[in-house]
C-alpha cells in the first residue's frame, strides 16, 4: 500500500464540515489537479488493472456525456487533448475509449465519480469509478437511492436525506455545488472499502472535496470526490 499524501489541505477545508453544508462552485472548479496527482494516478491505474470489478461500474450513456464535458476543461488544467487521446500532467498518454468512458476518466482525473439518475422520487447510483472509497463498497451501493447509499452514516438522518435530495433535484447545469468532510484516520491508504481496526492514534486527516453537478443532455447528476490525505495538524494552503 503506497503512502500518498498532499502537502496541505486547501484552506477552504480547514473548518468543521456540517451536513449537507454545500456552497456554490465555479462551473469548471469541480475538476482539480494537485501536488499528489502523479502518485494518486499511479495508484488509480493499479487499482483499475487489478481490481476493476471492485472499483468500476460503467454507465455508457451518461459516462460518454461526462467524458465529453470533461475534455472541454482539461486544457486549462495542464492536459493536452488530441482527437483520440489525452496527455496528462504526469506525462501519461491515455487513449479515449468511448465504449468505456468511466474507465477512461479513471485514468485521467484524480476525482472519483458517481453517476446518479432520477428514478421516481429519488436519485439512484447507476455508474461509478470509485478507486478511493472510505468505508464503503461500490457493489453494495449500485442502484441504491441516496438514503440507501448513506445508510451506515449515523449523522445521515431522514431530515438530512430530504435536504440532500432537494439539493440533487435543484442543482442547475453550469452551477455546481461543493462540500467537504474531514476525519481522522489511522491509516493513510486511499483505498479503504472496509473500515480498518480502530486505533487511538489518528496520525492522518482525510478530507473529501465533494462536488455535485448536472449534465445538460441526460439530466443526470454527477457526484465527484477529490480525496486529500495529510498528516495531522497540517499547514493549510491559502487557496479556495
Amino acid at each position: 500500500m503506497p503512502v500518498i499524501l498532499q502537502g496541505a489541505l486547501p484552506a477552504a477545508q480547514s473548518g468543521n464540515p456540517r451536513l449537507p453544508g454545500t456552497m456554490p462552485c465555479g462551473p469548471n472548479d469541480w475538476l482539480r489537479v494537485d501536488d499528489a496527482y502523479r502518485a494518486q494516478m499511479a495508484y488509480r491505474t493499479q487499482l483499475l488493472a487489478d481490481r476493476r470489478d471492485a472499483v468500476l461500474r460503467e454507465n455508457k450513456t451518461v459516462g460518454q456525456e461526462l467524458l465529453a464535458e470533461t475534455l472541454k476543461l482539461l486544457p486549462d488544467k495542464g492536459f493536452k487533448v488530441a482527437k483520440d487521446s489525452v496527455t496528462c500532467p504526469d506525462g501519461r498518454r491515455v487513449v479515449l475509449d468511448w465504449n468505456a468512458p468511466l474507465y477512461t476518466l479513471g485514468h485521467v482525473v484524480q476525482e472519483d465519480i458517481c453517476l446518479l439518475e432520477k428514478r421516481g422520487d429519488a436519485h439512484v447510483l447507476t455508474g461509478a469509478v470509485l478507486c478511493f472509497p472510505a468505508n464503503w463498497r461500490l457493489a453494495e451501493k449500485m442502484n441504491q437511492p441516496l438514503i440507501g447509499i448513506h445508510a451506515p452514516v449515523p449523522e445521515y438522518t431522514e431530515n438530512i436525506a430530504r435536504r440532500v435530495q432537494r439539493l440533487f433535484d435543484g442543482v442547475k447545469v453550469g452551477r455546481p455545488l461543493w462540500r467537504f468532510n474531514k476525519l481522522g484516520y489511522g491509516d493513510a491508504d486511499l483505498h479503504q472499502p472496509y473500515k480498518k481496526t480502530d486505533t487511538d492514534k489518528m496520525p492522518f486527516v482525510r478530507s473529501e472535496r465533494q462536488c455535485i453537478l448536472r449534465l445538460p443532455r441526460t439530466d443526470a447528476v454527477v457526484f465527484t470526490i477529490h480525496t486529500f490525505v495529510v498528516r495531522d495538524r497540517p499547514q493549510l494552503l491559502n487557496v479556495l
